[in-house]
């Protein structure tokens, strides 16, 4: 796993030293409008983060792939993320602190992360798992290609009633 660049714009990968940062950026309540809520403390943080530095599922069967996302002015804005399986698919989310919303950040974030899942891990298919009310992410994710899936059930994602899966095939 490598620190990727496009621009101005780089994909650390994330480590537990990231934690303390990250815990200010994951702290906006904005971004639990539709799930979740923020990290309970730097600490619980610091001990995930420190998790994930594995990059791999307890069973070795998925690659969990983490990037912080570092703006040209050193702060983090949020991270992208991915859980690549050995069937060639990627799940992959996003967060951003709302202050860093609207400005082609998250677009280019992810761009940069589906294009290294393509080309360095072999990913064909993108799936992404969202409430029906997150209108922002569903905007992000269509901008990027990606398509309502019709019949989530056909595939190995769990997911609950008031969320949709969208999906996008790599590009050749």
């Amino acid at each position: 796993m490598q620190t990727l660049c496009a621009g101005s714009l780089r994909l650390e990968p994330q480590l537990a030293a990231h934690a303390r940062e990250m815990f200010s950026v994951l702290s906006d309540p904005a971004i639990y409008e539709f799930e979740n809520e923020p990290p309970p403390s730097e600490k619980y943080l610091f001990e995930r983060f420190t998790k994930l530095e594995s990059r791999r599922s307890g069973d070795g069967t998925e690659q969990w792939l983490n990037w912080v996302i570092r703006l040209p002015s050193n702060e983090l804005a949020g991270y992208v993320q991915a859980t690549v399986t050995a069937s060639s698919r990627a799940y992959v989310a996003y967060e951003l602190a709302s202050r860093f919303w609207r400005q082609g950040i998250g677009r280019a974030a992810v761009t940069l992360m589906l294009d290294e899942l393509r080309s360095a891990y072999g990913v064909n298919d993108f799936y992404a798992v969202l409430k029906t009310r997150n209108f922002r992410s569903e905007g992000l994710l269509i901008a990027l290609g990606f398509s309502r899936v019709t019949d989530p059930a056909q595939f190995e994602i769990e997911f609950e009633a008031d969320e949709i899966v969208m999906h996008r095939h790599a590009l050749p």
